[in-house]
């Protein structure tokens, strides 16, 4: 039998599919009429896409005439290949489509120390909202002070962080989420934790743990009361030290909680001392499309927006 090459000049575009599309549809029915009420278009405008089809081809595709329709051998050829092509073109569609339905990937995101205690911090839920929607998404925390979380976000090693806003940083976004409130605490071996009569303005004669991170000019000023005697580096430093009952510090309040209902660290002068701090989600401003990312993001605002419609307590 004479083996003719099938080809096509140029690139196979819209067009090339469609009228594929309708050969299929005639082979499948056998003929021009049978596949005029599949297609919802007229026998001509079948007959001039089987022309065009042939044309394009360089070859006839079919017999058709009194004697019916029928396939050439080049119509049987063109056939198989059609209907492997069509299959792929389908194929691609589905797993595009099921891109956007089955999340796949990481997230990599770094979290400051201690906000797990935090209420309504919602990351948590989020997190767990994310993976309920792929489970096929790697989530990665990576736990840094705010400085080397906002560092590697730039770099691009992080896709998102949580952070206190301390100062903009070019090149950052950021998305507010909360406030955090701090208080100052003395531990149960601390002369204050019994002491009734002891004046706010008598803090300064009291050995204090002070953060060596930085702070904003408002949360500084909440330290120029205390006498500064020992630093750490992070918020479990601070506790660690004020359990000692040598020294006094400020702590958040979800954070001090635990010691707090086991009788073991006591607010100081609540009405005097305290400070707020925010907390947002940063993320490197120009980032490329990141699905994951995104919704990440999505699960987030709708557990902002429940929380806010519910009216959040303040703490």
């Amino acid at each position: 039998m004479n083996q003719r090459k099938i080809t096509l000049m140029g690139q196979l575009g819209d067009v090339d599919l469609r009228l594929l599309r309708i050969f299929r549809k005639v082979v499948e029915c056998g003929g021009f009429s049978s596949a005029e009420v599949d297609l919802n278009i007229s026998r001509a405008a079948i007959s001039m896409a089987m022309s065009d089809l042939e044309a394009r081809l360089s070859m006839r595709l079919c017999q058709r005439g009194r004697s019916g329709f029928q396939l050439t051998s080049e119509g049987q050829a063109v056939f198989d290949a059609t209907m492997q092509l069509l299959a792929a073109v389908e194929d691609f569609r589905t797993r595009v489509n099921g891109l956007h339905s089955q999340l796949t990937g990481e997230l990599n995101i770094g979290i400051t120390d201690n906000l797990v205690t935090m209420p309504n911090m919602h990351i948590t839920e989020a997190l767990r909202a994310l993976k309920a929607r792929g489970d096929r998404v790697h989530i990665n925390i990576r736990m840094a002070p705010p400085g080397a979380i906002e560092m590697a976000v730039l770099e691009g090693s992080l896709h998102t962080g949580v952070v206190p806003r301390l100062k903009a940083i070019p090149g950052l976004d950021y998305v507010p989420l909360y406030e955090e409130r701090s208080a100052l605490y003395c531990s149960n071996r601390h002369p204050l934790f019994r002491d009734r009569t002891a004046e706010p303005d008598r803090i300064a004669e009291y050995d204090a743990v002070v953060p060596s991170y930085a702070q904003t000019p408002e949360i500084r000023k909440a330290y120029e009361s205390l006498k500064p005697m020992a630093s750490a580096t992070d918020r479990e430093g601070v506790a660690f030290l004020v359990l000692t009952g040598s020294y006094i510090g400020f702590l958040p309040t979800h954070f001090a909680q635990r010691w707090i209902e086991q009788g073991e660290m006591k607010q100081l002068y609540p009405d005097d001392f305290g400070y707020e701090t925010s907390y947002c989600l940063i993320t490197r401003k120009g980032r490329p499309p990141n699905l994951v990312l995104e919704s990440f993001f999505e699960e987030l605002d709708d557990l902002m927006d429940e929380w806010r419609r519910a009216g959040p307590a303040s703490g």
